[in-house]
């Protein structure tokens, strides 16, 4: 039946008329002509154009048109949030989109993409993945990654001419999840709302005819039990594809993001910017192309997205929810700590002590070994910000690895919490003798207090090999965190050798839930594909400083000769504490 729709269509428009282009070479100041939008429901609406002139080179080899908008509701709203996309014509031939504003302006002067500009598009095709230099262990945003849309600005003086920003619907989030993210949101382009979701947001594809220039579309971002979508309005459509809003959506290039049909519920006028609060209906096609100038996208092709099921358990009882999240690898990540920190919000609470401990799964497409993440959060407040970040930074390293291709075939999280903070900190570490030779034994011991003041001693005995090398050396005792950090450091910037090796290096990380006591050399050891290789022979060492740059290894200031771990009990470990000893010739 999809398939019949969409021949009908193709045919009725190869014998509809065709779309008339006029160049930006004939666009003259004092020309007059007409826009459409959606102001109410679905129904397209026109809305009067002046054009005030053209600023060249407003960015590299790009123009603005500048024109005054009046008619309709714009009389009293001026330039909105979500028109951008809207077409203008121009003696009944498109000259391009609505896509900027001057904030607070009294008149509704907007500037607008010349449809050239947006036609240049290049069709989707295959690109290597964005490659971030990050750490999978360090305290880091997901939303850094991501271009910042609402930077694009000309000024004059004091006066800016912006990019619109996209009205951003978000249904089954609280307020304090939305005011959580909105500087996040903000600073991406999209403004956030209160919004409601549609039960045929996750049905079969709409009737392409229903899409139209000046029709409003959704880019959906998740959808589910929580809903997200980026309203814009679509310019031009050619056949099965569609150019809208006339601006990036996040300028991320070849990209995969479903799109469904918009209503418009109503308008809401502003001082700043007025906006268009709408209502995502049935899912229509997939943006394929992000550009400065516009998206582009096709019609009756389904998008693919990654399916989230989460399990929140704690004193409010267990709550299960099932989300389908944008498959993107800038995107994703991010969208996971949404969802991530949302569900908690909506199942338990966030203020004051909490524990939070998570399992997760995460499965690739492919034959790689799932991505496996269990820890435990605690803090006296913002502990679901600390676990929802946490969860999502070891996906973004996946994700951002640079070493091939690993997009998530399925996320689930299991999560529970308690409203106390179960908190084991490292206090004290010993050992004695401090002086020893190769072949003889340390004494180790670790002392860590916990809830309400208990305290966990462990013992433990190492002895040291032959061939260790004279000098001073080091016991640590600390959380994974710190571990991890010092461990990894050397691997910084380097790109694992397979996606595989990405996600064994990543389920290598060590869990907060445990303490580790650590015995580390002065001497230089390697790392080796995320590998920690420790006081490797004469021989070896001078062969890895001469290929490390071409095998993929690199110093570590010190190397581990031992690592006993241990857990002190139900909580997280944070902290540490060290102590040298000599080992004598």
């Amino acid at each position: 039946m999809q398939r019949l729709l969409l021949l009908v269509f193709a045919l009725a428009w190869a014998a509809a008329p065709q779309t008339r282009i006029m160049p930006l070479s004939e666009v003259r100041a004092g020309m007059k002509g007409s826009g459409r939008t959606v102001f109410t429901g679905d129904r397209i609406e026109d809305f009067s154009v002046e054009i005030l002139g053209v600023l060249e080179n407003a960015g590299p080899k790009q123009s603005i048109i500048l024109a005054r908008l009046s008619g309709g509701p714009v009389d009293r709203t001026g330039v909105m949030q979500g028109m951008s996309g809207s077409p203008v014509y121009v003696q009944g031939r498109l000259i391009g989109a609505v896509a900027s504003a001057f904030p607070f302006a009294k008149e509704p002067v907007a500037g607008i993409q010349p449809i050239e500009q947006m036609l240049a598009i290049p069709n989707a095709s295959a690109s290597a993945p964005a490659r971030a230099v990050i750490h999978p262990g360090a305290p880091f945003e997901p939303a850094a990654l991501l271009p910042s849309p609402a930077r694009a600005e000309l000024r004059f003086g004091d006066t800016r001419l912006v990019e619109l920003s996209s009205p951003l619907s978000l249904a089954g989030f609280s307020q304090t999840s939305i005011d959580q993210f909105a500087p996040q949101f903000r600073s991406l382009g999209w403004e956030p709302r209160q919004g409601s979701s549609s039960a045929n947001a996750t049905g079969p594809l709409g009737d392409p005819a229903r899409i139209r220039p000046g029709s409003m579309i959704s880019v959906q971002l998740m959808r589910g039990d929580l809903t997200m979508g980026a309203d814009g309005t679509v310019t031009h459509v050619d056949g099965g594809r569609i150019y809208a809003f006339g601006h990036r959506f996040l300028a991320s290039g070849a990209t995969e993001l479903p799109f469904a049909r918009s209503e418009v519920l109503t308008l809401l006028p502003n001082l700043s910017t007025s906006f268009k609060l709408t209502s995502a209906r049935e899912p229509m096609g997939v943006i394929t192309r992000d550009a400065s100038t516009g998206v582009t996208g096709m019609l009756g092709r389904a998008a693919r997205m990654v399916p989230l099921t989460a399990a929140v358990e704690g004193p409010g009882g267990r709550h299960e929810y099932r989300i389908e999240i944008a498959r993107d690898p800038l995107l994703t990540p991010f969208l996971t700590q949404v969802a991530t920190f949302s569900l908690l919000d909506a199942t338990e609470r966030l203020s004051g002590a909490a524990t939070i401990a998570i399992n997760a799964q995460i499965d690739f497409e492919g034959s790689v070994l799932p991505l496996k993440i269990d820890n435990i959060y605690t803090a006296d407040t913002a502990a679901p910000l600390l676990a929802s970040l946490a969860t999502a930074l070891p996906l973004t390293y996946a994700m951002q690895s640079g070493s091939g291709e690993l997009t998530p075939r399925s996320i689930r999280l299991a999560m529970s919490t308690a409203e106390r903070k179960q908190q084991w900190t490292v206090t004290a570490v010993h050992a004695a003798p401090l002086k020893v030779k190769p072949g003889a034994s340390l004494r180790l011991t670790a002392t860590l207090r916990g809830p309400s003041g208990a305290e966990v001693t462990r013992d433990f005995s190492w002895r040291v090999p032959a061939g260790a090398p004279a000098g001073a050396a080091q016991v640590l005792l600390s959380d994974a965190t710190t571990a991890n950090l010092s461990e990894f450091a050397a691997t910084i910037g380097q790109i694992q050798s397979s996606p595989a090796a990405t996600i064994e290096y990543l389920n290598a990380m060590r869990s907060n839930q445990n303490a580790y006591l650590r015995v580390l050399f002065t001497r230089p050891g390697f790392s080796l594909n995320g590998r920690p290789l420790a006081t490797p022979p004469a021989s070896l060492t001078l062969l890895l400083k001469d290929w490390q740059s071409s095998i993929g290894a690199a110093p570590l200031l010190q190397s581990s000769a031992a690592e006993f771990s241990f857990s002190p009990g139900p909580g997280a470990v944070s902290g540490f504490k060290s102590i040298n000893f000599e080992i004598e010739p």
